[in-house]
C-alpha cells in the first residue's frame, strides 16, 4: 500500500523518466497499473502525482480489467488532443499559488488571508476571477505543485539566549548541591486553566458503544461555575506533586500560598530538619524574575518557614523543560482525557487520583482564597526583601533569607 507523500514522489519521478518512451495509450495503460497497485484511493495518488487525468486513468482500468485491445494501433499524435487546462489558462497556476501563500506573492490583502483555504474555497474564488476548473483539478494542481495538508508543528520557541545552556547547568548543578544536603528540591508552575462544566475534553475514554459523554457545542465560560486555576509544586527528590486549585486570579500570592500549602502538608514531614528550599520555575507568568511581588510574597514564606529560599529560573523560551510539565501535568492531562470536567469537586478529586507506574502520588485541594490582580510592591517594601543575587546572572538566580525577629 502506498504512503502518500512518499509514493506521490515515486510516482511523479517515475512517471517523468518514462514519459517521453510512452505514447498516449502507454501513459494510460501505465497509470492504471499503478492506480490499480495502490488499491484503495490509487487513482488520486496517481492523478495528483502525474497530473494524468481521473477520467483518463479510469479509462485505462476499464481496458485492463476487459482485456479490451481495440484502439491499440490507433495513438494520437503528440501534441493532439485536447489542450491541458494550464496551457489553455496560463495565469491559473499563479493566481492558485498567490490565494494559498500570500505572504509568499507579497500580498498582504489576500481575500483568503483570513480564511479556511479548502480546495472548495480556492475554486470559488478562482471562478470569481475567470478561471473554470473543479475542486477537483485545485487539488491535482496543488499536489503537482508540490503542496500536501499538513498541520502547524510546534518548534519556535523565540530567540535563544546566550547563556541558555549554561543557566541549564547551573540549574543543574543547584538542585545536585541541595540534594546532596538532604534539602528539598521543587519545581513549580501553573497549569492550562481549565473551563468548569460540560466542556469537550481532549482525549477518548472506555464507554459503552453508542454512548459517548455529551457536552456543549460551544466552550463559553459558564459565570456560576467559573474557571479552574491549577498551580502545582512538583519535589524532584520524592516524586511526589501537590496542586492547588484555585478560582479567583493567577497572582505571585496564590503561587506562594500554594507552596506554603505544600510545605505544611507535604514538604516540612518529609524535610523536618530542612533549612534551605531550591525553586525552579519559569521565567514569565505569577512566578517571574521580574515580578516583585514573586519575591515579596517569598519573603514572607521564608519569614514563616525559617528556611533560605533559592530560586533558578529556566531562561526565557525554555518553559517545556520546566519539570513539572512532564512529570506532573503531562500525567494529570492523561487522567482525565475525555472526561468532561463537571466542577472544582471533580478537578480535584481527578487530580488527586493521578498516579504512574514510577510511583508518582498527588495530593490535591480547592483554594477558595481571593487573589486580587495588579497588586503593587512599593521600593519601600522591596528594601525589606533580604535578596542575595548569585554571582552567575543574579536576575534569573537568587536567595531569600528569612528576616530576624525583632
Amino acid at each position: 500500500m502506498y504512503t502518500a507523500q512518499v509514493d506521490a514522489e515515486r510516482l511523479r519521478a517515475k512517471y517523468e523518466a518514462l514519459a517521453p518512451a510512452l505514447n498516449e495509450r502507454g501513459r494510460r495503460i501505465w497509470a492504471a497499473t499503478e492506480a490499480r497497485e495502490a488499491g484503495r484511493g490509487g487513482i488520486t495518488v496517481v492523478a495528483r502525482a502525474t497530473m494524468i487525468s481521473y477520467s483518463t486513468i479510469v479509462r485505462g482500468l476499464k481496458e485492463l480489467e476487459s482485456g479490451e485491445s481495440a484502439g491499440a494501433g490507433r495513438v494520437r499524435h503528440r501534441g493532439g488532443g485536447r489542450k491541458t487546462l494550464i496551457e489553455k489558462d496560463p495565469t491559473l497556476l499563479a493566481d492558485l499559488e498567490a490565494l494559498v501563500e500570500p505572504t509568499a506573492s507579497g500580498d498582504p490583502q489576500s481575500p483568503l488571508r483570513w480564511t479556511s483555504r479548502s480546495v472548495r474555497t480556492l475554486a470559488g474564488h478562482l471562478k470569481a476571477h475567470g478561471h473554470a476548473l473543479s475542486h477537483q483539478m485545485v487539488a491535482e494542481l496543488l499536489g503537482a505543485a508540490g503542496y500536501s495538508l499538513q498541520a502547524n508543528r510546534k518548534t519556535r520557541e523565540g530567540t535563544d539566549h546566550p547563556d541558555r545552556d549554561e543557566q541549564f547547568r547551573y540549574i543543574n548543578g543547584q538542585v545536585r548541591r541541595l540534594q546532596g544536603r538532604g534539602q528539598p528540591v521543587i519545581s513549580v508552575d501553573t497549569k492550562k486553566k481549565e473551563l468548569v462544566g460540560d466542556f469537550k475534553n481532549a482525549g477518548k475514554q472506555w464507554r459503552p458503544k453508542g454512548d459517548p459523554a455529551l457536552v456543549r457545542v460551544h466552550d463559553f465560560l459558564i459565570p456560576e461555575e467559573g474557571k479552574a486555576i491549577p498551580y502545582g509544586v512538583y519535589d524532584l527528590t520524592r516524586n511526589a506533586g501537590w496542586v492547588s486549585v484555585g478560582i479567583d486570579h493567577d497572582t505571585a500570592s496564590f503561587a506562594v500560598r500554594t507552596i506554603l500549602r505544600w510545605w505544611r502538608k507535604m514538604g516540612h514531614p518529609i524535610y523536618p530538619r530542612a533549612q534551605e528550599l531550591l525553586i525552579t520555575a519559569d521565567a514569565g507568568g505569577s512566578n517571574g524574575p521580574r515580578v516583585r511581588l514573586w519575591k515579596w510574597e517569598l519573603q514572607q514564606l521564608s519569614n514563616r518557614t525559617g528556611l533560605s529560599i533559592t530560586v533558578c529560573h529556566m531562561p526565557p523560551g525554555t518553559s517545556k523543560w520546566n519539570k513539572i510539565e512532564h512529570r506532573l501535568f503531562s500525567y494529570i492531562s492523561t487522567n482525565w482525557r475525555g472526561q468532561p470536567l463537571l466542577s472544582l469537586a471533580a478537578i480535584v478529586s481527578l487530580i488527586a487520583s493521578t498516579r504512574t507506574a514510577a510511583g508518582l502520588r498527588v495530593r490535591s485541594e480547592l483554594d477558595k482564597g481571593r487573589y486580587p490582580d495588579a497588586q503593587k510592591v512599593s521600593e519601600e517594601l522591596m528594601s525589606r526583601i533580604i535578596l542575595e543575587r548569585h554571582r552567575f546572572h543574579g536576575d534569573w538566580n537568587y536567595t531569600i533569607r528569612p528576616q530576624r525577629k525583632r
